[in-house]
Formats: C-alpha cells, sequence, structure tokens
C-alpha cells in the first residue's frame, strides 16, 4: 500500500508522468460518451485533471509548467502547420468577407468581455480566463497565463475562470446556433454549394470546330482564353494519343480536358462543340479507353522534389506522359506547369506502362517513405516560433511590450512554414495521422497540466457567488455575439445558414459546434467556411488577450 502511495503522492518524475497519463487515458475514455449527439471529446481531460486536482493530486511545480507550455506549443505549432497551406488563401473574394464576419465575432465578444469586467467589478485577469472558456480558445488562454508571468501576477484566478466557464462554452455555440436556426432562418437559407467551389475540376470532351484554332498548338491556343485547363488525351483518327504543348489542333480533332466546371462555356467556345458524354462519374475504367495508354496515381515521396513547379520536371516531354490532376489534402488541383508540388501529393498520370514506370522513379511513389514524420522540420519549427514568440514588440500607450509568447510564436511560425515551406526545399510533410497524433498529445499534456493546477480550488470557486457570476458572464460572451453576427451574416451580407455555422464555429473555435453543423446541414459549406476563418480568429484571440492583459491591468 505504501509503495502504491509513494508512486501517486511523492513528487517523481516517475509520480508525474504516471499521474498524467491516467488523466489523459481518463478523459479521453469519457470525451468517447456521446449526450444528445454531442460530446466534449478531449476536453474532458481538462475536467479529469480538475477532478485530480479536486482530489488532492498534484506533481512537481516545475515539471508541471514544463509539461503543461510544451504541451501547448506542441499543440499550437501542429495546428499552424495543418491550417498553413490554406490560411494565405483564405483571403480571397469570399474568403475576405467571411474573416471579416469572423472577426466581427471576435470583437464583439473582446468589446463584450470588456463591458461586463466594468460593469460587474471583474478583475481583467478573470475575465479573460471568463472569454477564453466562452470561447473554447486553450492557445488564448496560454498566451494570457504568460502575460500574466510576464507582469508578476499570479494566472491561476485565469485557469479557474477558463475552467468553469468552458463547459457553457462548447455548449452555448451549439445552443445558439439552435435558437438562430428556429427564429431566423428560412427554408431558402439552408442551400449546399459543394459543387459550385472553384477547386472542384471537371472533365469534359470537346471537338475542335473553331477555324481560329485550326493549326494552332495548344501552348498558343491556351493562350487566347483565360481559364486553366490540360488536355489529357486527344482522338485523331480513331488513334489516341497523349498531346503536349507542341501538338497542333486540327479540325474534327476530340480532346478530353480537365478543367473548373465552371470554366466548362469558355471552352466550349473556344473548342468549337462539347460532347454529351459524362467523363466525371467515379465509376470510369479510364484504362480501357486504349490498350497503349493507362492511367495510374502516383505520389510524391521524393524530398528532391519538393517546392518544385511541375512543369520545371518536364515529364510531358521527356516521357511522353500527361499529368491531368493532383490530389491534395483531399482538394483536386489542376495540374498546371506553374503549380508548386508537395510531398504526399497524388498525381494522375497518364501514358503508356513503360513511360508511366520511369515517372515513378523520378517522383517517388513510395507510400513508405512518407509514413515517418519528419521530425527534425518539426523541431527547428518550434525553436524559430519561440524564439518569435520572445521578441517584444512595443505598442504606443502601452508600457509593457507585446509578446507572442509560447501560443502566438510556434502557431505564426506553423503557419509560414506550412504555407511556404515546400518552396525552400523545407519537408513539412506528415501523414494526417502523424499531425492529429502529435497535436492531439501536445493538447493533452496542456489540457491535463492546466486542470490539475486549477482543480484544488475548483469545487470552491463554483459554490462561490463569483463562480455563478463567471458562469452566467462566460455563457453572455458565448452566445450574444454569435446570434448577432449569425443575422449579420444571413441578413445583411445574404450568406446561407451553412457558411455562416461554419464561420461562427470557427471564429469561436468550437470544433463541437462544427460536428454538430456539419451533421444536420447537407454539403460541406460548414467544413469550407471554419477552415478559412478558423486561422485568423485564432491568432487574434491569441493576441488581444494578451493586449487585455497589458492594457487593462
Amino acid at each position: 500500500m505504501e509503495w502504491l502511495q509513494s508512486i501517486f503522492c511523492i513528487h517523481s518524475p516517475l509520480q508525474a508522468v504516471i499521474v498524467l497519463a491516467v488523466i489523459i487515458a481518463l478523459g479521453l475514455g469519457l470525451g468517447k460518451i456521446h449526450v444528445f449527439g454531442v460530446s466534449l471529446g478531449v476536453t474532458w481531460v481538462f475536467f479529469a485533471g480538475i477532478l485530480a486536482g479536486h482530489l488532492g493530486f498534484s506533481i512537481d511545480s516545475s515539471m508541471l509548467h514544463y509539461a503543461e507550455s510544451f504541451g501547448l506549443v506542441l499543440f499550437v505549432y501542429e495546428l499552424g502547420l495543418k491550417v498553413g497551406p490554406g490560411f494565405f488563401s483564405s483571403f480571397r473574394k469570399g474568403g475576405i468577407e467571411l474573416n471579416l464576419l469572423g472577426m466581427g465575432v471576435v470583437l464583439l465578444g473582446t468589446f463584450l468581455s470588456v463591458g461586463l469586467a466594468y460593469g460587474l467589478g471583474i478583475s481583467m485577469n478573470d475575465m479573460v480566463g471568463i472569454l477564453s472558456g466562452a470561447t473554447t480558445n486553450t492557445p488564448a488562454l496560454g498566451a494570457a497565463q504568460q502575460a500574466l508571468e510576464q507582469i508578476g501576477l499570479s494566472a491561476n484566478g485565469a485557469a479557474l475562470s477558463c475552467a468553469v466557464t468552458y463547459p457553457l462554452g462548447v455548449v452555448g455555440v451549439i445552443l445558439a446556433l439552435i435558437f438562430v436556426r428556429k427564429c431566423f432562418v428560412k427554408s431558402s437559407d439552408i442551400v449546399d454549394h459543394s459543387s459550385e467551389q472553384d477547386n472542384h475540376t471537371y472533365i469534359g470532351t470537346f471537338r475542335i470546330h473553331n477555324p481560329a484554332i485550326f493549326g494552332k498548338n495548344i501552348h498558343d491556343a491556351a493562350e487566347l482564353v483565360a481559364p486553366k485547363f490540360v488536355i489529357s488525351r486527344l482522338w485523331r483518327d480513331g488513334v489516341v494519343t497523349i498531346p503536349t504543348s507542341d501538338t497542333l489542333l486540327e479540325e474534327n480533332d476530340r480532346v478530353l480536358v480537365i478543367t473548373n466546371e465552371k470554366d466548362a462555356p469558355a471552352l466550349t467556345v473556344l473548342f468549337g462543340e462539347q460532347e454529351k458524354t459524362d467523363w466525371n462519374s467515379e465509376d470510369i475504367d479510364w484504362n480501357a479507353i486504349d490498350s497503349r495508354l493507362i492511367s495510374k496515381h502516383i505520389i510524391v515521396s521524393r524530398p528532391e522534389i519538393n517546392g518544385r513547379k511541375l512543369g520545371s520536371l518536364r515529364l510531358r516531354n521527356n516521357y511522353g506522359i500527361n499529368i491531368s490532376r493532383v490530389l491534395r489534402s483531399g482538394v483536386t488541383l489542376l495540374a498546371t506547369p506553374q503549380l508548386v508540388l508537395q510531398l504526399g501529393d497524388r498525381l494522375t498520370v497518364v501514358g503508356e506502362a513503360k513511360a508511366i514506370e520511369n515517372v515513378e522513379k523520378v517522383l517517388g511513389n513510395t507510400v513508405v517513405a512518407l509514413k515517418d514524420p519528419n521530425l527534425a522540420a518539426i523541431f527547428i519549427g518550434i525553436v524559430l516560433g519561440l524564439l518569435l514568440g520572445s521578441i517584444p514588440i512595443a505598442i504606443p500607450g502601452i508600457s509593457t511590450p507585446v509578446k507572442l509568447g509560447l501560443a502566438g510564436g510556434p502557431i505564426v511560425v506553423g503557419i509560414i512554414i506550412g504555407r511556404f515551406g515546400p518552396q525552400f526545399h523545407l519537408v513539412t510533410y506528415t501523414t494526417r495521422s502523424a499531425n492529429l497524433m502529435l497535436r492531439g498529445i501536445g493538447l493533452s499534456l496542456y489540457l491535463a497540466c492546466l486542470g490539475l493546477d486549477a482543480g484544488a480550488h475548483f469545487l470552491d470557486t463554483i459554490m462561490r457567488s463569483d463562480g455563478l457570476l463567471w458562469i452566467a458572464t462566460g455563457f453572455v460572451i458565448t452566445v450574444v455575439p454569435v446570434c448577432i453576427m449569425a443575422i449579420v451574416a444571413m441578413r445583411w451580407r445574404k450568406l446561407d445558414f451553412g457558411s455562416a455555422c461554419g464561420m461562427l464555429c470557427g471564429a469561436m473555435a468550437n470544433p463541437m459546434a462544427l460536428t454538430y453543423a456539419n451533421d444536420t446541414l447537407p454539403g460541406d459549406n460548414p467544413a469550407v467556411s471554419y477552415a478559412t476563418v478558423y486561422p485568423l480568429a485564432m491568432f487574434s484571440r491569441v493576441v488581444i488577450a494578451q493586449l487585455l492583459i497589458l492594457v487593462f491591468l
């Protein structure tokens, strides 16, 4: 019995690992429980830590702070790597509007928090914790704790207020979406635009009947129109060939073209006639079109190819093949010469069997090589993120410089490396499972330590009048901005309800609410809007959390 007590109660490295492991295992087990279709998921680790702290368990303070900091850094950096490739492209037309609406949610919640702090007499260090819990944003809490420690104040109040407001922060967004749907949403507001996305590739066959391109090569013909397209196959006199950019187009040629669906009418004008054959169903046997030509998927697995433009490889001219499409992270891209290749890209290659074998040697096509996570890039990025986070940024009117800290620095570097790393031949690819595991380990460590630190005083806090006030305040901060901006998005900006839901869930950093939206609405509008808004909203809340501390304390 003494042995068992020493394992769990006497501070040591072994005891710290065992306590944290038990908390994480218990929390993840509880996270699989669904109530009315809703689960708190990994958030249960937070509450398992609170329970352990309330029962009197603790670990050495230095180990606690180390595990908490490392977990937070690992989580936000991997998060940055994941959202980085789509972060800057989210600011295109449509994405700008969604991000502005998302920032409206962020700023409205911030102003409401400041007003309630003064109106209800809540200290700003407690209010930042309430805001973090109400918006289910643990990186923002981490940034606030860093700012509090920077000016010599205790961060326990922020952790406690976050702990008591977090549950209603998760559920509050879902309740707000249900309320808006019941009271303000018409049937015409629920639509599915998934087939209208710009990256939705389209395959069609065209007949050359336009005299303006008779005798022109494919390169010169492509210069006549703005839409991008790839000609995968060409039929002439009953023979199927792989065309190159120098291939001359003749009257009555039949071409198989890959483009964006919205550009098909423009290409009909260019070529002359579009055939009725449907080439977009999934059950087409491409290898049956011609016995000499086959279609095969090849994965980019050679590090030397990472970051190179597709056109620079000259695969079509050197091997007589054609690359029609590139699948990246579930998105199908046109195989234009300017496309920058990344490890893990899956290329659809058309050509003779021997030629495709040679292309495989160039690109790699070794799935096993991609299963090993590129740990060097991960730790280099973490170091750069920590260095960036430690740089003091002077802001006029604030005596203490702002730092991005452990939460802000790594997520910024993660976004930058995730987006631009391949262009500098930095191998950032990890499999989806590896990225999820690293993020899960980091977030679980952070939540376990956060809950364990706050647990000793959690129940006492709830039983106090202050605790009930915090819970009510957090619920208001969760629900009011969501309801207001939902109405603004749908009535003023004419967004459909699915896109509005995704924007609100992204701005509130609430994947549980996104799961609810995905399960109850058609199409992938919520997921697309969520991915567009989430990175900027997350980064903004990390910075705002620090500014609230440094400006008002």
